[in-house]
């Protein structure tokens, strides 16, 4: 089954077209952004892969900002994480990214945690600010509030808000940030 999103960025003034591909053995995710924010005109080229939890194997993340064209692989092998084809044992307990241009990558801790109604969970995932151009851990924290909705918070209090998902986990509404503009499936890919 293969799922197509196109997302509106509100902030970030961008669009985003996202493909969801169900795998025999997870999903795999492949999506451009385009946008401009403060002057810098951006795009952002990713490729996730994920396992049937919906936790990743594999990630390229392309970026170009201001004509600075970047190249990032993360990759589980063997039980150990490759940033850049390089082991980074710093990694070890992260399941979850968070890209900062893109709603999709809420559906993975989402999908991947499976939380029950008021369940709460604090999660540690690998941060990607691409306008910054930074990378970090951070922590966050999931709240399912009821099935289509889940409060999403940073562990330092330096955010939160209320997401609307759909039943894919697919974020439909993020208040001032992202808004789904449309979605189709199929059953081909």
């Amino acid at each position: 089954m293969q799922t197509n999103i196109i997302w509106t960025g509100k902030l970030y003034h961008s669009i985003e077209h996202c493909t969801l591909t169900k795998t025999l053995v997870g999903n795999e995710i492949t999506s451009t952004i385009i946008g401009v924010y403060k002057n810098q005109i951006y795009k952002v080229d990713y490729h996730i892969k994920t396992n049937k939890n919906w936790e990743i194997t594999f990630v390229t993340l392309r970026t170009l900002v201001d004509n600075s064209d970047e190249l990032l692989t993360l990759e589980k092998k063997d039980g150990k994480w490759l940033l850049n084809d390089k082991p980074n044992y710093d990694l070890q307990n992260i399941f979850d990214i968070d890209i900062s241009l893109t709603p999709f990558t809420n559906t993975l801790p989402i999908n991947r945690l499976q939380l029950k109604g008021n369940e709460r969970k604090v999660i540690e995932v690998l941060y990607f600010d691409i306008l910054e151009k930074q990378i970090k851990k951070v922590k966050q924290i999931y709240t399912r509030l009821g099935t289509d909705r889940y409060i999403y918070e940073n562990y330092d209090k330096s955010f939160k808000t209320e997401i609307k998902i759909d039943k894919q986990g697919l974020v439909v509404e993020y208040p001032k940030l992202f808004e789904m503009t449309v979605k189709s499936e199929s059953n081909y890919h």
